[in-house]
């Protein structure tokens, strides 16, 4: 039919080549445009989410709701989809989140059984729905949001910062680091306490009231090994309890769970080494 169209087209116009070139360039056009429509309708990739829903206003039983998104229509991180599930399907889903880049932690939630940051975990490629929960072992306040109370106190409890006994050498200035000492806080001062390796720890699963649990002992070791710090002393014996240190069994779930790499079972190991013999 389109081709019949052409004929008569170019029958009514002038013998101009270039008047006869402008109508096949349009009827090419037309053509292009009808081969790519169909394609654009098959840009479409679904992708089903199960994600952990529970909220005090309506205190049920909690569940998992899917939620289906178009994975063209969306970035490459589960906190892209977390993102666009809240701004296009359900706004009353809640988590946490800031950065986006994997430095403040916030977004630390379980996905397909393993902690991580959300928005450093890749939406899987495969089909199969992708199950989204809250922090194991944490009482929820809401959808993935947990309650960070209990764990920010086990780390203030460290007295992360430095203590001195003696002013600096200079009054007013900084206290000088070697290099070499300065090498002994790497894997330990990268940590930005988003809890995955604690939430991932059988042993503080069991004990969370009492065991400090991976992250704050990493932070303990991080100023135990700090060479400006004058209450080492004070610090081993602040920690060296059944409870507090020792609950850990170097399961080394922590390490696995961490997103910045970090090994906290290692630093806990240093502590335990440092520790006065029986």
């Amino acid at each position: 039919m389109a081709t019949g169209m052409l004929k008569k087209a170019l029958s009514r116009v002038p013998s101009s080549p270039a008047a006869r070139l402008a109508i096949l360039r349009a009827h090419a056009s037309e053509a292009q445009a009808q081969q790519v429509e169909p394609k654009a309708s098959d840009s479409t990739r679904l992708k089903t989410f199960q994600i952990y829903r529970w909220s005090p206003d309506n205190p049920s039983k909690p569940e998992l709701k899917e939620y289906q998104i178009n994975l063209k229509e969306c970035g490459p991180m589960v906190l892209d989809a977390l993102i666009k599930i809240k701004n296009e399907i359900d706004p009353s889903l809640t988590f946490r989140r800031s950065c986006r880049e994997g430095i403040c932690g916030s977004c630390a939630m379980n996905i397909d059984g393993c902690n991580g940051l959300a928005c450093l975990t890749k939406i899987p490629s495969e089909g199969s729905p992708s199950t989204v929960t809250p922090l194991p072992h944490m009482f929820v306040i809401k959808d993935l949001v947990v309650d960070m109370t209990n764990f920010y106190n086990q780390y203030k409890s460290i007295e992360p910062w430095l203590k001195r006994k003696n002013p600096p050498e200079v009054p007013g200035k900084e206290i000088l680091q070697s290099k070499k000492d300065r090498a002994k806080l790497d894997g330990m001062y990268e940590c930005i306490l988003c809890a995955c390796c604690s939430t991932s720890c059988p042993s503080y699963w069991w004990n969370p009231e009492s065991y400090l649990g991976p992250a704050a002992l990493l932070h303990a070791n991080r100023w135990i090994s700090d060479s400006r710090d004058e209450y080492t002393k004070e610090r081993l014996e602040a920690v060296n309890d059944e409870f507090k240190l020792y609950r850990c069994h170097t399961i080394l779930n922590c390490a696995r769970a961490c997103p910045k790499g970090l090994n906290p079972g290692k630093q806990i190991a240093n502590i335990k080494s440092l520790q006065p013999k029986a």
